[in-house]
C-alpha cells in the first residue's frame, strides 16, 4: 500500500486538497478518500486530483481527520497569496476576490464561463497550478 500524500490549501470559508499521487493508490483507498469527501459534502475532481470541502477548517485538525481515515497518508499545508484584486461581479460569489474562490469553482469557471473576466479566471487557474 502507497501512502496518500495530501496538500492542503486553506481558503477563506473551506478548503481544498490535491493528492499529489493518487494514480499510485489502491482503489479501496481512493474509495476511503471519496466517502471521506462525500460525508462532508465535498467535490472531487479526478481530472486534477484535487478535491473541495465547503467547510473552514484549519490545517492540524484537517490532519486529525485524516489520521483517523488514511493513518499511513502524508499532509502538507500549501499557504495562498492573494495575488490579485479582482472581484466577482456575478453568481453565487459575487463581491468576493478571485483569488479565494474554491477551487471548484474556478474549474467550473474554466469549463463554462466566457465572459469579460475570462483572462482573470486563467491566471488564478495558473497562479494555483489547477
Amino acid at each position: 500500500m502507497n501512502k496518500a500524500h495530501l496538500i492542503f490549501t486553506k481558503q477563506p470559508d473551506s478548503f481544498s486538497v490535491h493528492v499529489e499521487n493518487l494514480e499510485q493508490l489502491t482503489v479501496p483507498e481512493i474509495q476511503i478518500l471519496e466517502t471521506f469527501v462525500d460525508v462532508r459534502n465535498g467535490l472531487f475532481d479526478f481530472e486534477t486530483y484535487t478535491f473541495f470541502i465547503p467547510k473552514r477548517l484549519e490545517f492540524d485538525e484537517f490532519v486529525s481527520l485524516v489520521n483517523l481515515t488514511l493513518p499511513n497518508s502524508t499532509c502538507e499545508e500549501k499557504n495562498l497569496k492573494i495575488q490579485q484584486k479582482a472581484k466577482v461581479e456575478f453568481g453565487k460569489y459575487k463581491g468576493m476576490y478571485y483569488s479565494e474562490l474554491p477551487d471548484a469553482y474556478l474549474l467550473w469557471l474554466k469549463a463554462n464561463y466566457r465572459g469579460k473576466d475570462r483572462d482573470i479566471v486563467d491566471v488564478e487557474l495558473n497562479f494555483r497550478t489547477l
